[in-house]
């Protein structure tokens, strides 16, 4: 059963201390990289919102779970090697640093394009 946070700071101090100080790097990291966006808990998990869900990120028993969605993952494919990836999802090892420029340059991807996708959806309806 998903747990329901009331916020970020929430879920972060709910996490180990090792973990604590991985998320707050993610965190960061994706807050520098797309300042307009929003904080929330989505799918039990820390979310920004930027027209729309723009990613996710988690604490999982082994890895940092980031989820910049599909078109995240096939943009960066190539730097994405080092890491166990799917459809959706990216998997960050505890046991080495985040690759903190790889989440900022995914991070900004993201809000292009959801950017993109909002200009498209108001020259639609107009």
């Amino acid at each position: 059963m998903m747990k329901d946070y009331q916020n970020v700071d929430a879920y972060i101090s709910e996490q180990s201390p090792e973990l604590q100080k991985l998320l707050k790097q993610m965190r960061a990291t994706v807050r520098k990289a797309a300042p307009g966006a929003e904080e929330a808990i989505k799918y039990g998990m820390p979310t920004l919102v930027y027209g729309g869900n723009l990613l996710h990120f988690a604490a999982c028993k082994n890895h940092i779970g980031f989820y910049p969605t599909p078109s995240g993952i096939q943009k960066f494919e190539r730097d994405l090697k080092p890491y166990k990836t799917s459809k959706g999802a990216i998997q960050f090892p505890l046991n080495e640093p985040l690759p903190l420029d790889l989440v900022e340059r995914i991070t900004v991807f993201r809000v292009k394009e959801n950017e993109a996708k909002a200009k498209a959806k108001a020259k639609a309806k107009a």
